[in-house]
Formats: C-alpha cells, sequence, structure tokens
C-alpha cells in the first residue's frame, strides 16, 4: 500500500484551488460589468456607458453590458497618454509642470 502523502488526487487538487483562492489569489475574470470596469477604472458607470456609446470600449449584452478583459486592456493600452475627460474630444495629453 502506497502511503505516500504526496501523492494527488482530484480532491488534494480542490483542496488547493480552495487555498489559493481564501489567500486572495483569484482566477482572472473573462468578463467584465459596467460597474467592474468603472472600478477598475476608478471612474463611474456614466463614463463606462459613455465610452461604450461612443464606440471607444466594445462591449456584449448577456442580459447586461459586459465587457471583456481583453478588450479593456486593449482599451487601456490604446489610449495611454491620451486625455478622455471629453470621449468626443480625445487629444494627446499634455503635462505642464
Amino acid at each position: 500500500m502506497n502511503t505516500n502523502s504526496n501523492t494527488t488526487t482530484p480532491n488534494t487538487i480542490t483542496q488547493n484551488v480552495n487555498e489559493r483562492s481564501t489567500e486572495g489569489v483569484v482566477p482572472e475574470k473573462i468578463l467584465y460589468t459596467v460597474k467592474e470596469v468603472s472600478i477598475i477604472m476608478h471612474t463611474n458607470t456614466g463614463y463606462v456607458y459613455q465610452l461604450i456609446s461612443s464606440g471607444l470600449l466594445p462591449a456584449l449584452k448577456l442580459g447586461s453590458l459586459k465587457i471583456r478583459h481583453a478588450t479593456l486592456m486593449k482599451f487601456l493600452n490604446e489610449y495611454d497618454g491620451y486625455d478622455l475627460t471629453d470621449p468626443g474630444n480625445i487629444e494627446k495629453l499634455s503635462v505642464s509642470a
């Protein structure tokens, strides 16, 4: 009989996953709600809806509007260095000391 405590079983895998998630390691989400995107971007939901309706931030509707993680990362990378205060008038960010 093998009494090796290092044997991996489905139960130990599940236990390990559960332990990691309780330690603050959460699997990356694929879809975000508008509210979650507003929290990530440190803005309000109205502004996120404005970005979506202007076509700057693509979304899909699955009951409610959702934004893919990859889409959000692409948006943030694409508009890095720009002033998006007014989505209808995007300008290169100018910072003066």
